[in-house]
């Protein structure tokens, strides 16, 4: 198995395929619009509790949304299997175009779907619908489009495969930009009535462009080359059952901290009373540090190896998470809210930035597809879709507004647990 450590030691006398920036360009506009909206959907939480699943309770509404955020997710390892198996038999292309066809397709069923009050019980079941089709194009996009980018660059996998987090921070800090404007912009009845519909059509101008580029691209060279295997699905929980162990517990840590930044607005909101443009503008600024800073902590990956950026982050959020949130909820201002975004900002790209080229380590070419898509997605359905209803139904049955970082607290310790199996038992630098 391909540890990576001979791809870091020959970078020097590699040269580029002259496909590479534009698979990182097609990767990165896919990436971009699958997190955008599921990033805008939870960043619209409280709005969307309101027109489409309306009830007396609030803290029940938004519940409900986030369910429904969550239950998208339950199609993710669906999609995984389907999808990346299909990108180890029939190619990375076929399947990065299909998903991203699919992915524009629940877009466009959110941001024209009627509310409740106008159709009923069809307002959210349309809802319902559209994040089915998402979360199942979500499955197949990530282990597919990072196979894609590794295999055009096989000796600078780190710092290729980090575009796909630098699309994703992109992506966090235009959901945050679309936040602070339209609630800073907008009245309440305005932003109700149609101003939360313009991110989701933002979005919908995202996805013919990835089409566009995703069609007109050759397939990996590296697996163009490499010798197929017409059962991947098959091999990989016959052969790779420890990497898709490792694999997973590896993701979790990456989709917490994604994800706890995604909650950071309804939770300055609803938990500490802050106003919404202020808890916008904090999650831009993590957005903006994972945009700038991924590419430099993918390359430092290629020469000083993954997992010691995997370990320490999730090390440093296990010691540090409850003290971050005594302390904001301690004090809760904008800077200091601005100070706990920064800091996840920065622990985040540092695990997440190194994460793509260490799942691409753990998993051979025949079956990189499908290993990559299971590892990340069963990660990020259990850890990630149910990440605000979790956090919320916390905070409600224990009355503890400190509860949120018990949540991140054991993603840490999972990640930290399967980083040093990556390091110790696979060999994985």
């Amino acid at each position: 198995m391909n540890n990576g450590s001979a791809a870091i030691s020959s970078s020097a006398v590699q040269k580029l395929h002259p496909q590479t920036w534009r698979a990182v360009i097609s990767s990165s506009i896919g990436n971009a619009l699958e997190w955008f909206d599921v990033l805008i959907y939870g960043a619209f939480a409280v709005v969307i509790a309101k027109l489409f699943f309306p009830t007396d309770n609030d803290t029940v509404s938004l519940l409900l949304t986030f369910a429904t955020f969550g239950v998208s997710f339950f199609m993710r390892p669906l999609g995984a299997v389907i999808l990346g198996a299909y990108s180890d038999r029939v190619g990375r292309k076929a399947a990065l175009t299909l998903s991203i066809a699919l992915m524009t397709l629940g877009t466009a069923l959110i941001a024209f779907m009627p509310t409740y009050a106008s159709i009923g019980l069809w307002a959210p079941a349309g809802i319902v619908l559209a994040r089915l089709i998402q979360g199942f194009s979500a499955g197949g996009e990530f282990g597919s489009s990072t196979a894609f980018l590794v295999e055009h660059a096989p000796h600078r996998r780190g710092f290729f495969s980090s575009w796909q987090v630098a699309s994703q921070g992109l992506s966090l800090m235009m959901a945050a930009a679309f936040g602070a404007g339209l609630n800073g912009l907008l009245t309440p009845d305005q932003l109700h009535s149609w101003g939360w519909r313009l991110p989701f059509l933002f979005g919908l101008l995202i996805g013919p462009a990835g089409l566009y580029i995703r069609r007109s691209l050759e397939e990996s060279p590296e697996f163009a080359t490499a010798e197929r295997t017409a059962t991947p699905l098959a091999d990989t929980f016959r052969e790779q059952k420890e990497r898709l162990l490792i694999g997973t517990g590896c993701v979790i840590m990456a989709t917490v901290s994604v994800y706890l930044a995604l909650y950071m607005p309804t939770y300055a909101i609803k938990q500490l009373g802050m106003p919404a443009w202020s808890s916008y503008v904090a999650t831009l600024v993590s957005g903006l540090i994972m945009a700038v800073a991924s590419p430099f902590v993918g390359e430092l990956s290629d020469k000083h190896g993954r997992t010691p950026f995997l370990i320490f982050s999730s090390a440093m959020y296990l010691l540090f998470t409850y003290p971050m949130f005594v302390f904001l909820t301690g004090s809760p201002s904008f800077i200091n809210l601005l100070l706990l975004q920064i800091a996840i900002g920065i622990l985040m790209t540092m695990y997440f930035a190194a994460l793509p080229a260490l799942l691409a380590d753990v998993f051979p070419v025949q079956t990189r597809g499908t290993g990559m898509s299971l590892s990340y997605n069963i990660a990020v359905m259990i850890f990630g879709g149910f990440a605000g209803l979790i956090i919320t139904w916390l905070i409600q049955a224990t009355g503890n507004k400190l509860s949120v970082s018990f949540f991140v607290i054991v993603g840490a310790a999972l990640s930290l647990l399967a980083s040093l199996a990556a390091r110790y038992r696979l060999k994985i630098r």
